[in-house]
């Protein structure tokens, strides 16, 4: 996953901000989990869509007939930190809406729903 247009900044949004989503249930936004499956078995939300990291060459040539590159697109990881990558990589394929979930799966845990899981 490399490619030059990394570093440009980044819409973020916050674990309280996804908690809105949804709950509000809007079925146009695209939920994209960057997590590895054993982590997935730890902590996990329902509604993402598990594209994992270390899979890349497994998914990245099919991303188009995956996801909606107009649509908005939100990334979840552990920290926020794979998420990133992943928003920077689809950025620079074209999609045109996309958000990194700052804090990832543990501020959700932290700050919004203390019953997920820490690891």
């Amino acid at each position: 996953m490399t490619d030059k247009s990394f570093g440009q900044p980044m819409t973020q949004i916050s674990v309280e901000e996804l908690a809105e989503s949804l709950a509000a249930g809007d079925a146009n936004i695209q939920l994209v989990d960057v997590r590895e499956p054993q982590e997935l078995a730890i902590a996990s939300l329902p509604g993402f869509v598990n594209f994992p990291l270390s899979e890349f060459a497994n998914w990245n040539e099919q991303i188009f007939a995956m996801l909606n590159p107009e649509a908005e697109t939100l990334v979840l990881c552990h920290h926020g930190v794979r998420s990133a990558q992943m928003c920077q990589w689809l950025v620079a394929q074209g999609f045109t809406n996309v958000k990194n979930i700052s804090g990832g799966i543990a501020a959700y845990s932290q700050l919004v729903d203390p019953t997920i899981p820490q690891y």
